[in-house]
């Protein structure tokens, strides 16, 4: 039983590491899909609360696999362990099960390993049944697991050194982005491309019913048998009966609109040469007066400078302090693309046609020239 408890731990420690790591990169990344997870149950007071809990659980996946591995006060952490295993369990077999109305399945991924490692919400339900059994070992044989070193001063230091890492490694992804670009809107992408469906794609397959009513009866027709005139249209429904493959765009929804409506998305990605795109979101926290906003004031002076955001309205008004950057172009989009494309706020974008050439965040702008 020692060497299958030594390897349970090992195996659960080093997974919760990696997962931490992972995730860290791209604290933005959980909290948003914390915000899915919540707007499905339809619970929306906790978005703004999001990110502190993905800091924190990030941070706690860290530190709980580095005191598994050297076994660090294991009667706290193995509870705290089977409570959180318990929990995701929950929460990767809803997704996994969840259903939209048409029958595709409402989640994509559950978020365990990020963007860098996208799973299937069935793989990551089976990733934390296996977790389950081997925190349950862990658990059981708690109170006979010893601290790898025989001092606690030193066991404490390496918990404490994690500690010190995952919350420095988070604050400085969130404020200079993810140290590992795993989005599709990464350096060296073509947005142009990756908006189009894949070549290989293969769609959905569905069967379609249709209900007409007769003298106050409903009855069901298939798309080869539609009733005559005589009878009153009610409604149509559509099963899945085949799910496709690869078809989805990379990048959804990234649609660039000027004031009144019209798309320019194609106007604006295959111009040629170069040019910058600013993305601007949640207005909550910025002020005309950071250093940014003169940083990409200069810019526009000397390069062709886009702001694209979701709050057009909002943002033109921001921008009237400066007067080069109330002249610059302003289109709006949708604001999960932003999300996706901007993680941190603002976001500059140096383009070279539709390719990414570098991406920065405020405090690296003046790097951009």
């Amino acid at each position: 039983m020692n060497k299958s408890l030594t390897v349970s731990r090992w195996f659960v420690g080093l997974l919760f590491i990696f997962s931490g790591l992972v995730k860290a990169n791209d604290p933005l990344g959980l909290s948003y899909k914390m915000q899915e997870f919540f707007e499905a149950w339809g619970i929306q007071g906790f978005h703004d609360y999001t990110l502190a809990m993905s800091v924190l659980m990030n941070a706690f996946e860290i530190i709980a696999g580095v005191a598994v591995i050297i076994g660090w006060r294991m009667k706290l952490f193995s509870w705290l362990l089977l409570l959180l295993i318990l929990f995701f369990t929950f929460l990767t077999g809803y997704a996994w099960l969840a259903k939209n109305p048409d029958g595709t399945a409402k989640f994509a991924s559950c978020g365990c390993f990020g963007d860098c490692l996208p799973l299937t919400p069935q793989q990551s339900f089976l990733k934390d049944l296996l977790l389950l059994v081997l925190i349950g070992i862990i658990f059981k044989y708690r109170n006979s697991i010893k601290p790898l070193f025989s001092k606690e001063i030193v066991n404490a230091f390496f918990i404490f050194d994690a500690a010190v890492f995952a919350f420095l490694l988070q604050w400085y992804t969130l404020k200079y982005l993810p140290v590992v670009d795993c989005l599709p809107f990464k350096k060296g992408n073509n947005v142009a491309v990756l908006r189009k469906m894949p070549a290989d794609a293969v769609p959905d397959k569905y069967e379609y019913e249709f209900v007409y009513e007769k003298d106050g009866k409903p009855q069901s027709f298939s798309m080869k048998n539609l009733p005559d005139s005589t009878w009153k249209f009610v409604e149509r429904k559509q099963t899945l009966v085949q799910k496709g493959k690869n078809n989805e765009p990379k990048i959804k929804d990234f649609d660039l609109k000027t004031a009144d409506g019209a798309d320019v998305s194609s106007e604006i990605l295959e111009q040629k040469g170069t040019y910058y795109l600013l993305f601007i979101q949640n207005f909550n926290q910025l002020k005309t007066s950071d250093a940014w906003v003169k940083q990409a004031s200069k810019l526009a002076k000397e390069q062709k400078l886009i702001v694209i955001t979701s709050m057009p309205d909002i943002a033109k008004e921001f921008l009237a302090s400066d007067v080069i950057l109330s002249q610059v172009q302003l289109l709006s989009c949708d604001v999960t693309a932003i999300k996706t494309a901007a993680r941190a706020i603002p976001t500059l974008y140096k383009m070279n046609g539709s390719i990414v050439e570098g991406k920065w965040s405020a405090p690296d702008f003046a790097e951009a020239k």
